[in-house]
């Protein structure tokens, strides 16, 4: 067994999960073998939904591995990132045993799936470092503390170290030498998976190219954001084939509605990758015109750089700044809940006009409010 696999949970190797109908290889005319309607539904024009779906749709598996540049058998299809995320703590953390890694403040599903599924979740906090990108007086980033992560990691059972890159919701990207080197220092004893959700928006390579190098390394990516799918659940998981393998083993029998998979399909097509491509181009000039509005407002007291969709700013007073967007019907993700980031609202790119009306409602708020507390 390689020691990949040896990562996996003891019960779980060689475990071959359902077959569903759909996973035998057979051809017929005529479907009796899935307990499937005779007759489709009024409201289903063709009649397609009432079989069950293909299990990992092929189609749309070989889109996605020309997409991200990657063989299909190293690529698991799931309900968004979510799922990847849900189901690489299920195979390989036993309860209350192994434990998951993360860098707060960062995503929260990670930390979900780890309380569900009664691991150990352990913290080594972001750091907030001088900013590489931004040369500014006392401009800061936020950073993985490597060193802290891997010590933590080798000392306490850790199986899965999760990373994001760009972070969410801080924006940083990580670099291919720090990526590598920490997975080569967990190699054999964890997985590192490194959670690329906003990766289209980022000026830094994917962390794929690595994965030659370091099998024990896992990619997510999704069609949520970029491609303007985040309604049609589509993402995945892009690692060894035996760890593929595995999680699908462990995967619902039908997680991609064919609905769904048709739809991400279309949504593949060069046309439609021709427009995600202008998009992402105008998220990036979007977000860099933005930044450097918010960073001349009273309100706001720091604007962090992003390789993401969205933006971190700090405000004098977070609390009357996030009203004053609702006042205007501005809907904002709030941070003060995180560590961190107490004074900290998360803001997506929006279209240059949306973007307008975020800077202008901050601009209108009273000079006092916005410095109640510089």
């Amino acid at each position: 067994m390689s020691a990949l696999l040896e990562l996996v949970r003891a019960d779980l190797r060689g475990f071959g999960g359902y077959r569903s109908a759909r996973s035998e290889a057979l051809r017929g005319e005529v479907w009796l073998n899935a307990n499937e309607s005779a007759w489709g539904n009024p409201a289903d024009a063709d009649g397609g939904c009432r079989r069950y779906p293909e299990p990992q749709p092929a189609a749309l598996r070989a889109a996605l591995a020309a997409l991200y540049g990657c063989a299909p058998e190293r690529l698991l299809i799931g309900r968004g990132s979510d799922e990847a995320i849900d189901l690489l703590v299920r195979a390989l953390c036993e309860p209350g045993r192994d434990a998951v890694l993360v860098a707060p403040p960062v995503f929260g599903m990670y930390a979900v799936s780890a309380r569900l599924q009664g691991a150990r979740l352990l913290e080594v906090p972001l750091l907030e470092v001088p900013s590489r990108e931004d040369a500014g007086a006392g401009a800061t980033t936020f950073a993985p503390d490597f060193a802290a992560i891997a010590a933590t990691a080798l000392a306490q059972s850790v199986k899965l170290v999760f990373l994001c890159s760009p972070g969410n919701p801080t924006g940083e990207a990580l670099a291919h030498a720090d990526i590598e080197a920490l997975a080569r220092r967990l190699s054999g004893r964890a997985l590192l998976v490194v959670d690329e959700a906003y990766g289209e928006f980022c000026e830094t390579p994917s962390a794929l190219a690595l994965q030659a190098r370091c099998d024990n390394l896992v990619v997510l990516r999704t069609l949520s954001k970029a491609h303007a799918l985040a309604a049609a659940r589509v993402g995945c998981a892009i690692a060894d084939p035996a760890l593929i393998a595995v999680l699908r083993a462990c995967q619902a029998p039908y997680p991609v509605p064919a609905p769904c998979a048709d739809l991400a399909l279309a949504g593949l097509a060069p046309a439609a990758l021709a427009d995600a491509a202008r998009r992402v181009a105008a998220v990036r000039a979007e977000r860099q015109r933005l930044r450097a509005a918010l960073a001349g407002l009273p309100a706001v007291t720091r604007v962090y750089p992003s390789q993401g969709n969205f933006l971190l700013a700090r405000f004098a007073d977070a609390e009357s700044a996030f009203a004053a967007l609702l006042e205007a019907g501005v809907v904002v993700r709030d941070q003060r809940a995180a560590p961190q980031l107490g004074d900290a609202l998360r803001i997506t790119v929006g279209t240059r006009e949306q973007n307008d009306r975020v800077l202008a409602a901050l601009a209108a708020m009273p000079v006092a409010q916005a410095r109640a507390r510089a």
